[in-house]
């Protein structure tokens, strides 16, 4: 084998090898590319004037107007976080459903499901339900693991249900509507959601003992729906105000995330809420979020241009063109790939490293690219369940208490992996869930 058909395949060993070690992705990308870039002129291998278009691409990256959604759905997410908008929804739906069995795993579905929709920030979402639900539901003698399963689950419905900063990523890279991504990814969504309420009502109805009801709440069934509309229908206006803007064509995904931002600013306000304090840290979290994602972008650019230049781009997509199967063969391999990766790196990365690689192969094979990103969404969104590295896991045993044993967290979560790994394999067999058509 020649040198320079094993030069472009280095710089990914190398990559990998920088990032697993601990190091920052977006300097591991460029800090590679530089390298290699370097490696390529001195051998003759690389046009050290393909390096001039560099400054243009990122001049690119900073006027996408498509990505000035991600800022302003991070902002409109953390400023419904620190407001207490998961809290009141929590307590509010668990006295709503807790007089059933299993109400209060399903109202963590729920609720799940709504923060999904208000925030698309899956580790928000974990993280609330966790410190609120948890402690209620082992008081009240849930099972260990179907609590921490529920909660896992429910929380990465942010991965996958509009309008997530997963799908608009995800729309950038290939090169497709962040709207048609977010209608696509609907449907998808509120199915995984609506196979995890029927698999906790068909568990606490079979096992009455793992999911007890709760005793009645106090001052009557009046007083309880006014707490119920009251706290609902704020967020929830905002969620049809910001989606149904998109859905029907009247405002692109970026100006409905800055309407859904100033939305939350508004609500919070109403509320009460909306301390100096708060929104400087719903601020500081926006721009850290929003800095790593160009810095990211910045990273994967010029590493995509090195590694186009190094001929990487064609062998890569041979490789997948000619795959036993043909699409369904790249499906596979892509979904492995991302699946595997998925438990030792952030979709952010996986996004910005392996999407550009696949989606040019994708084309040539005729894969309709919506359809393909609700695939890579739910796929991302599997990885983050599964054992042992899955990000939900650890930050539900960031604020589980220590009397909830790590394993418990891990068998909790082994039927939703089912359910969603049904889930998605339903999407792939049945396409039009996606685009509509049958």
């Amino acid at each position: 084998m020649m040198f320079e058909d094993v030069l472009a395949p280095l710089m990914f060993v190398v990559v990998f090898a920088l990032i697993f070690s601990g190091y920052p992705v977006a300097f591991s990308l460029g800090g590679t590319a530089l390298v290699f870039a370097g490696i390529g002129i001195q051998t003759g291998l690389l046009d050290a004037g393909l390096l001039y278009a560099f400054p243009s691409r990122v001049f690119g990256i900073l006027s996408n107007f498509v990505l000035l959604a991600v800022p302003f759905f991070v902002l409109m997410g953390t400023v419904l976080e620190r407001s207490k908008l998961a809290e009141d929804l929590l307590v509010t739906m668990g006295e709503l459903f807790g007089s059933l069995r299993g109400g209060l795993a399903l109202a963590v579905v729920v609720v799940g499901t709504l923060l999904a929709a208000a925030t698309g920030v899956v580790g928000a979402s974990v993280v609330a339900m966790g410190v609120i639900s948890l402690p209620v539901m082992l008081r009240h003698g849930y099972q260990p693991s179907l609590a921490a399963g529920v909660i896992c689950a429910s929380g990465t419905l942010g991965q996958i249900v509009p309008p997530s900063v997963v799908l608009v990523v995800l729309a950038d890279q290939l090169g497709v509507s962040v709207g048609d991504l977010f209608v696509g990814s609907l449907v998808p969504g509120l199915m995984l959601a609506a196979m995890y309420a029927i698999y906790v009502l068909v568990v606490a109805a079979i096992w009455p003992d793992l999911a007890p009801a709760l005793p009645a709440p106090a001052g009557g069934r009046g007083a309880m729906v006014g707490r119920v509309v009251g706290v609902m229908v704020p967020p929830l206006l905002l969620i049809v105000l910001v989606l149904g803007s998109i859905f029907a064509g009247v405002a692109t995904p970026t100006e409905a995330g800055a309407l859904g931002a100033l939305g939350a600013l508004v609500l919070a306000m109403v509320r009460g809420r909306l301390t100096l304090s708060g929104l400087r840290e719903a601020v500081d979290s926006t721009t850290q979020t929003t800095s790593m994602v160009m810095m990211l972008l910045v990273g994967s650019t010029l590493f995509a241009l090195v590694f186009r230049g190094l001929g990487g781009d064609l062998l890569v997509e041979d490789l997948l063109v000619d795959l036993p199967g043909g699409r369904w063969g790249l499906l596979i391999v892509a979904n492995l790939a991302i699946f595997i990766l998925g438990f030792f790196i952030d979709f952010f990365e996986i996004a910005f490293i392996l999407l550009p690689l696949l989606v040019p192969a994708a084309k040539l094979l005729g894969i309709d690219l919506i359809w393909f990103g609700v695939l890579i969404g739910m796929n991302l969104q599997t990885s983050f369940l599964t054992p042992p590295f899955g990000f939900a896991l650890f930050y539900l045993r960031g604020v589980a208490p220590e009397s909830l044993p790590t394993s418990s967290i891990y068998r909790g979560v082994v039927p939703f992996i089912a359910i969603q790994v049904v889930g998605l394999g339903l999407v792939a067999w049945f396409p039009g869930l996606v685009t509509g058509e049958w």
